[in-house]
């Protein structure tokens, strides 16, 4: 279009927003394609060209703008103008039918009609339109205030950038209400494309949705295949005409809003328990994950008339899905071999489906965790899925081995890798395989280097060749590979060589306490090796350090601090280390990592539970930039237990000795990031 007027170009410019939008519509909403990628692709370089040539004419809600904002340093707080309730939980016909008892004595009515949502398993957001154009989306956080991801949300297509309606039928502000979830085929899909290119796999994709909105790169969120569907709102100023939840839907929907096509209204109760059992057992025939039913009220005058109590409405409940369980056979219980050496137990299984999945081996953590539950091989043994998420053997059937001659199961007294002797030290639950040079030990500790060195595309199948191949003994080996080396294993080119070898070199100038961290010092994961990072200024000051030296760093105890001078004492580790040396490894810190006057300086803190809108790492970031460090456990040492949903026996650990207990926005306080 070199030859357009400015005129022409804004009409054209208006013309290919309104088919763009109209065909993602289409695509992600509608599951309805019309057009070709070639041709959709094609008119989205045609206005990309247009606001190229008339930077004027690019406007907020252009489909070029889904990924058009440059990563953020940290996520701004957002105060929902109508708070965000969680749900009440019912687990059971009888609990539902309570609630509706309950409800309709409140209203005064025998019964009352009903609308039945599936309870999608993502991650709850916000949305707020301005005259029809998106102006800022959040997530749920606390309820009331949440992380502004804006940037983010912009780049999941199935969310309109411009409401669908004349801008005299959108409300001045109308703010949506919906969860973020991946389908199970495209997550599937997008696992398998991160382990071909060596990244580890994400563990499920309600994980995976909420990990990639809280990204502070919108182009890694944009990487990922999330969508979104609508199920409410919050404010809406003018009131919208909807006088019913199921009206507020269809409402939802003409506004090009994708609203879950399964929710069904409901005139009598008993028909509401129908449709919440029916769907329990075909859950799992969805393209996307659901944990229960939610029931609301249809009518929006009684969902007013019965208010919250809490944080909970009184006019809506989650009717939650138990973990679901299978039976089957334990056929054997085999052992592997960890990164560390310790022998790990697991259970092979006749296959089975639980939870939408075929199981088939599940772990056993240690000796004490099999003897415990009295698993043997040939019980027939209940497996669940628990969280949905991992399997486990919740119990054997002692029924089912009646008549039956089952020997409880031994140990192992030699590793099955290499055939030393294994040992299990005193008042320890896990035993390890005695020989340091064993291939299973090794196959790990090179996966585990790589992880923590940041090398891509080097997963575990290809440590695995390496090892196979003989070309590796210990991590510093890698820094000796040539391209040779690497083309002569199976599956491997010559331009995946050449990116390997160029990501083994980038890694030589990681931080001191990614390199502590990698080399695998039992007792000395991430955090530890930060503090140590900090008080050592080189791996030869901490291989010189002394027990008493190194317990003289907050959070070192004997354990931690014997472990790592055996550790360096141990010929074959100096002898890596040396390796390490002569690539060009960074073995120094070179700047300190923290400031030491910041807000939290000398001040410890101790993570529990899941944040309502920190990811771990975010949190222990924050600590860190503002002075403060982070602890793995509660001591008398611990300035503050930071606790989450979900918290545990750090909790409990934190009110015994009287520390304070804080939330998320009571540490942003302190680190003067509220």
């Amino acid at each position: 279009m070199t030859n357009v007027t400015r005129e022409e170009a804004e009409r054209r410019a208006a013309e290919l927003r309104d088919l763009i939008e109209r065909y993602n519509y289409q695509y992600y909403v509608l599951d309805a394609p019309s057009i070709s990628d070639e041709e959709w692709d094609r008119l989205f370089r045609e206005l990309r060209d247009i606001e190229e040539r008339f930077p004027d004419l690019r406007t907020p809600d252009s489909p070029t703008q889904r990924v058009g904002a440059p990563p953020a340093a940290a996520f701004a707080k957002y105060r929902h103008s109508v708070p965000m309730l969680s749900l009440a939980n019912a687990f059971g016909a009888d609990e539902l039918r309570a609630w509706h008892d309950r409800v309709a004595r409140l209203l005064g009515v025998a019964s009352f009609p009903c609308v039945a949502e599936l309870k999608i398993d993502g991650l709850a957001i916000a949305l707020r339109y301005e005259r029809g154009v998106l102006v800022v989306g959040a997530t749920r956080g606390d309820g009331t205030t949440g992380e502004e991801v804006t940037a983010n949300l912009r780049t999941i297509r199935s969310i309109p950038l411009r409401l669908h309606a004349a801008p005299a039928d959108v409300p001045e502000v109308l703010e949506v209400r919906g969860e973020v979830y991946m389908r199970r085929s495209e997550f599937d899909r997008m696992n398998e494309q991160r382990i071909a290119a060596g990244q580890p796999a994400f563990a499920n994709p309600r994980n995976a949705a909420a990990g990639a909105v809280r990204q502070l790169d919108p182009a890694v969120t944009a990487s990922r295949p999330l969508r979104f569907f609508a199920y409410g709102i919050g404010e809406a100023s003018p009131p919208l005409a909807a006088q019913t939840q199921w009206t507020l839907l269809a409402a939802l929907r003409d506004f090009g809003l994708p609203v879950n096509d399964q929710a069904r209204r409901f005139e009598r109760f008993e028909d509401v328990l129908a449709f919440c059992s029916a769907w329990e057992s075909k859950r799992h025939e969805l393209d996307y994950g659901i944990d229960g039913v939610v029931v609301k009220v249809d009518s929006l005058a009684q969902q007013q008339e019965l208010g919250s109590v809490g944080r909970e409405p009184r006019w809506a409940i989650a009717y939650k899905y138990p973990p679901e369980e299978a039976q089957t056979t334990l056929l054997s219980i085999e052992v592997n071999v960890g990164r560390t050496g310790s022998i790990n137990p697991y259970a092979v299984l006749e296959p089975v489906r639980v939870g939408g999945v075929t199981v088939s081996t599940v772990s056993l953590h240690n000796e004490d965790y099999v003897k415990a539950k009295d698993l043997r091989p040939g019980d027939v043994v209940v497996v669940r899925r628990a969280g949905e998420v991992i399997p486990e053997i919740v119990r054997p059937l002692l029924e089912a081995r009646a008549g039956k001659d089952l020997p409880r199961w031994e140990l192992p007294r030699h590793c099955p890798a290499c055939g030393a002797e294994i040992y299990r030290p005193p008042g320890e639950a896990m035993a390890y395989c005695t020989n340091s040079a064993c291939p299973a030990q090794l196959r790990e500790v090179l996966f585990h280097f790589a992880q923590v060195m940041d090398i891509v595309g080097l997963g575990y199948a290809l440590c695995n060749a390496l090892v196979e191949s003989g070309r590796v003994h210990d991590v510093g080996d890698l820094y000796a590979l040539t391209k040779d080396d690497l083309i002569a294993l199976p599956r491997m080119g010559e331009k995946s060589a050449a990116n390997l070898l160029r990501s083994i070199a980038s890694s030589k100038d990681r931080p001191l306490w990614r390199v502590i961290t990698a080399l695998g010092i039992r007792f000395v994961g991430e955090q530890n090796a930060r503090l140590l990072a900090r008080a050592f200024p080189s791996l030869d000051a901490l291989a010189a350090a002394t027990v008493e030296q190194l317990q003289a760093v907050e959070q070192i105890g004997p354990k931690i601090a014997q472990s790592i001078v055996s550790f360096f004492a141990q010929k074959p580790n100096r002898i890596v280390i040396e390796k390490l040396r002569r690539a060009g490894v960074r073995l120094e810190e070179h700047a300190p990592e923290r400031p030491t006057d910041g807000r939290l300086a000398g001040k410890v803190f101790v993570l529990t539970g899941t944040l309502p809108t920190l990811t771990r790492e975010q949190a222990t970031q924050l600590i860190l930039a503002a002075g403060g460090s982070v602890a793995s456990s509660v001591s008398k040492k611990t300035s503050y237990v930071v606790a989450g949903d979900a918290a545990g026996s750090k909790l409990a650990k934190a009110q015994e000795l009287g520390i304070p207990v804080i939330d998320e926005a009571e540490l942003r306080r302190l680190a003067g990031a509220s």
